[in-house]
């Protein structure tokens, strides 16, 4: 796996490298050698946080953890995505033929699924053009964390959502 480590308002010192690449690379089981690893670490007051970003053909696999410490971040984060590539290993695999993505062991190993996907509501809606700022304006009067528009500049559907610390984000298709 190819590390590429990346700190905010913190400096990536060796110890902390070491600690990253020793654990998510016990990941390196799961993925061919030539994988991307993006690592971002940063810290907000007390807030230690690690985002680990891995892509793979036709999906992404992404986990974040925070803690008051840096190095429980990272432990934690390297359970989450294994625990997520053992879950989702046949969706991963199966419908995205990112089977090149991964090692043959991985590809091989049959994963039991504890937890099926299940859908069990399903929602219809007009989808009306509109301008980002108003589409978060809906989705505050609505009470929801996301809301589905209509870019009415692209002309394209777009999601506008919550972030942490009252901030918005906007989705928008690649073309």
């Amino acid at each position: 796996m190819k590390f590429i480590i990346v700190g905010r308002n913190i400096e990536v010192t060796p110890g902390l490298r070491a600690a990253v690449e020793e654990k998510i690379g016990k990941l390196d089981k799961y993925f061919n050698p030539d994988t991307e690893v993006h690592v971002t670490l940063s810290v907000e007051k007390d807030r230690q946080k690690i985002e680990v970003t891995i892509p793979v053909k036709g999906s992404i696999i992404r986990s974040e953890q925070v803690s008051n410490d840096m190095y429980v971040s990272i432990d934690l984060v390297e359970e989450i995505i294994e625990r997520q590539l053992k879950k989702y290993k046949n969706k991963i695999v199966d419908k995205q033929q990112a089977v090149a993505s991964f090692s043959k062991a991985y590809v091989e190993n049959d994963y039991t699924d504890d937890e099926e996907i299940k859908i069990v509501r399903t929602k219809k809606f007009d989808i009306k053009p509109m301008y980002p700022e108003d589409a978060c304006i809906q989705m505050e009067l609505l009470g929801h964390s996301f809301f589905v528009f209509c870019n009415a500049e692209t002309d394209q559907v777009n999601v506008v959502y919550k972030r942490k610390g009252d901030t918005y984000g906007l989705i928008e298709p690649e073309v």
